[in-house]
């Protein structure tokens, strides 16, 4: 497979495909990075937390996104929960970064959500 030339730092907001659950079809959708740069060269795969519209009925882990502005988001946005991989060729652009105060609150609910060594 050849390697994808492009890395993202985590908490970059990106746009992908999102397949819908219950259709063939997709939407362009943002996402935010949570693989490592390392991980993404090792495997040409990036792994993104999907980011949804503030109007969806709360998840358990939902975080609204404070700073809609650096992370390049026209309305108000959550972080949601639903963690997927995908082929970093599928990565349509970056549209911002989450700012400091938006990592920590995404990090302490995905620390929630998955249990890390030694976090």
């Amino acid at each position: 497979m050849m390697r994808h030339s492009i890395n993202y730092d985590p908490f970059t907001v990106v746009v992908v495909p999102f397949p819908f659950t219950d259709s063939a079809k997709a939407k362009k959708r943002p996402a935010i990075v949570v693989s490592t740069n390392d991980y993404q060269i090792k495997t040409s795969h990036i792994t993104l937390l999907m980011v949804t519209s503030a109007r969806h009925a709360k998840w358990f882990g939902d975080y609204s996104i404070q700073d809609l502005k650096s992370a390049g988001l026209p309305a108000q946005s959550i972080v949601r929960q639903k963690i997927f991989t995908i082929d970093m060729r599928f990565i349509i652009k970056t549209i911002g970064m989450l700012s400091h105060e938006d990592r920590q609150n995404v990090m302490f609910n995905f620390k929630k959500h998955i249990h890390l060594i030694n976090s």
